[in-house]
């Protein structure tokens, strides 16, 4: 059942800045058995440099459809998404790709490291990829690996760590460039509660610490205190909760 002090709001800027990410009428509908279920319905919002952000929703709620939007690994049906003065519903695959590798920290419930990587190689991949220099790439990854924890498990495959250390690469990995976005789905949902807590301590260490925006899709709601805003998808509405 959803709060009935929620309200629909479209938050204006802060401090006269411009938003790192903003919704125009974002569209989203999915065909299942021959019917149309629209999860996204003309939503409009916009979120600030430094915030942490909790989405709260139900299990196909479209709270990772939206994460997936925001990031453009998704293409909306309708409307704009612009992330740091960037529209990236009107670029292209490989340029959202690219954007996306540059811009955009993204942390998985189930981890997404390369089996047959090292803990290292899983943090300094995707610099690589983009043409990095080696050294430098490997210094940063070191630094953050520091600060998750597992400097000392550099050399380690993703197998022989726990779901709790795996999610604590995966964090660094994230990280790695220096995003002024992190985008977390469900980050915790794979973990025992211990390690979901120190994880999300992590987290918001790194991203809090760094004036980072983070958005947080999760059914976890004790997560939510810790959140500047809270919002909660319903009936395709993004809504704010009372306070």
């Amino acid at each position: 059942m959803v709060n009935q002090d929620l309200e629909v709001t479209v938050p204006a800027t802060t401090n006269g800045e411009q938003p790192v990410v903003e919704l125009h009428g974002l569209r989203k509908c999915y065909t299942e058995g021959g019917r149309e279920r629209v999860v996204l319905d003309s939503v409009d919002y916009a979120f600030h440099r430094g915030e942490f952000v909790v989405l709260l929703g139900h299990s196909g709620s479209g709270k990772s459809t939206l994460l997936n939007l925001i990031s453009g690994i998704d293409r909306p049906d309708g409307g704009d998404v612009s992330v740091l003065g960037t529209m990236i519903t009107q670029l292209s695959e490989r340029d959202r790709t690219l954007f996306r590798r540059d811009h955009i920290g993204f942390v998985f419930q189930f981890f997404n490291l390369i089996p047959t990587l090292s803990v290292l190689e899983n943090v300094t991949l995707p610099q690589e990829l983009a043409g990095r220099d080696r050294k430098s790439v490997e210094a940063t990854a070191m630094t953050l690996l520091q600060r998750v924890g597992l400097a000392d498990r550099r050399d380690t495959f993703p197998d022989k760590l726990s779901g709790g250390e795996q999610q604590r690469v995966a964090i660094a990995r994230a990280l790695a460039h220096d995003p002024l976005v992190v985008l977390a789905d469900e980050p915790t949902g794979n973990l025992d509660d211990v390690n979901g807590e120190r994880v999300l301590a992590l987290l918001l260490e790194l991203t809090r610490g760094a004036g980072r925006t983070l958005l947080m899709a999760t059914h976890n709601p004790d997560i939510a205190p810790l959140a500047d805003r809270v919002l909660q998808l319903h009936d395709g509405q993004l809504l704010e909760l009372g306070k």
